[in-house]
């Protein structure tokens, strides 16, 4: 009886009248629901009755989608959950954040099992790409959806994880030509999710398992995040030391093998390294293994934005100012250059560090509207001249490219205000800036 329904869905896969369910229609769920609309009826379903309107309406909030690509033909968006009775594949991709002592916040990927449980049905097959630890998949996913629905895996419905491999901003690797890797329950379903994702994405990565694909995806966040850690602590040694690490790097990259080139920053942000590598260390002490390398990474990272202020702090004090009391404007609210996302974005941390030492902060975006910090919402100013007509000191904390395009002119333009450069937007040393990794 198992083989009919892998069949039957085989044969909807290969005659394309499989119907694709994503829960979750986020920065990784509405990308998703677009590309398999190309080759599929899909239907969105998300909680969020104002994002499914705006879907409907055929209009995206997430910059890497655009309009045109919402096409209402073949995809469906919306927040009625029993849809998802229709769906031969559903697959969630809901966030996995962290709780406020850095413990795995499983919540979402609970919810949404419990919302597929009470509609699923024998021959479905379920795939989570949210990123979690090892093990979640079997031990927290499939229990879920067995005890909610009265079904029985392998037997009645289908699991397998694919962990999500989304950049966004990112215009050269996009669903469709980054490989995808895919770990199912089974030999069976690891194939069958294969055989789906393969008519969409042009290389496809089988893995043994769930557990060996939920681990793919945290080796390749936590060694971003380690290295990352790693040239961070380098800058600071080098701003002692006198050294500027930029020319470090510049020079090391010259070597044809055996390097990796990795770039200081005020800390870490998006919605993958912040917190994959805390989710990997609670899996790891249930297993008796204390993770000190991984969690000393997250330690060094989550101090950066700290140490952007504390040259704030030095960078007035040299021309004669406290940072109490001093008016400073934060150029850059989103987490990377060019994109809008502001997701466990250092300049959070950087603005709240700021407020706490008594600083008069205001922001400034070009792709960012407002931020939220635990000192309320910050709206971004209108102009870049906004904030210089007003501030003492300037923190930029992301590389956009408006940043890039104007730096070197801001500084010569203002040589009374001091400016903090977290990005090495101003190559040239100057008077009036202070470099992280190259100093004051």
């Amino acid at each position: 009886m198992r083989d009919n329904w892998i069949n039957i869905l085989s044969e909807k896969i290969a005659y394309k009248s499989a119907v694709v369910g994503i829960v979750g229609l986020g920065y990784v769920g509405l990308p998703l629901a677009v590309a398999f609309s190309r080759k599929f009826n899909v239907i969105g379903y998300d909680i969020n009755p104002e994002k499914v309107e705006l879907l409907r309406q055929g209009k995206s909030y997430v910059e890497d989608v655009s309009d045109e690509e919402i096409n209402l033909k073949r995809f469906r968006p919306t927040t009625n959950p029993k849809e998802l009775q229709n769906c031969d594949f559903i697959i969630i991709t809901v966030p996995t954040p962290l709780r406020e002592d850095k413990t795995p916040d499983l919540s979402y990927v609970k919810n949404a099992a419990k919302t597929i449980g009470k509609i699923l049905r024998r021959g479905q097959f379920v795939i989570l790409e949210s990123t979690t630890y090892p093990g979640t998949t079997e031990e927290v996913l499939v229990p879920i959806l067995e005890e909610e629905s009265g079904l029985k895996v392998i037997e009645d419905f289908g699991v397998a994880y694919s962990p999500e491999r989304i950049d966004p901003g990112n215009k050269k690797y996009r669903i469709e030509n980054t490989p995808k890797v895919v770990g199912g329950l089974t030999p069976e379903f690891t194939e069958i999710a294969s055989m789906l994702y393969g008519s969409i994405i042009e290389k496809i990565v089988p893995v043994r398992d769930c557990k060996t694909a939920e681990a793919v995806k945290m080796l390749e966040n936590v060694f971003r995040n380690v290295n990352i850690a790693l040239v961070n602590e380098l800058a600071l040694i080098f701003e002692k030391m006198g050294i500027d690490i930029w020319e470090v790097i510049e020079a090391a990259k010259t070597k044809p093998y055996g390097f990796m080139a990795f770039y200081p920053g005020p800390g870490v942000g998006g919605h993958c390294i912040p917190l994959d590598p805390y989710y990997l260390s609670y899996r790891a002490k249930q297993f008796g293994v204390i993770p000190r390398f991984i969690e000393t990474a997250g330690e060094i990272n989550d101090y950066m934005p700290i140490h952007v202020v504390n040259l704030a702090e030095e960078g007035l004090r040299k021309v004669g100012k406290r940072l109490r009391g001093a008016r400073v404007g934060v150029l850059g609210l989103a987490y990377k250059a060019n994109i809008s996302d502001t997701r466990e974005s250092p300049a959070i941390r950087i603005i709240e560090e700021l407020i706490e030492r008594g600083a008069e902060v205001r922001v400034y975006d070009p792709y960012v509207d407002k931020i939220q910090t635990r000192f309320g919402e910050f709206i971004s100013e209108r102009s870049i001249d906004m904030i210089l007509n007003w501030a003492e000191c300037v923190i930029f904390t992301v590389d956009h490219r408006e940043f890039k395009e104007v730096g070197v002119k801001l500084v010569k333009k203002y040589p009374n205000k001091v400016f903090i450069d977290t990005k090495n937007i101003i190559r040239t040393p100057m008077k009036n800036v202070c470099t992280l990794g190259r100093g004051c």
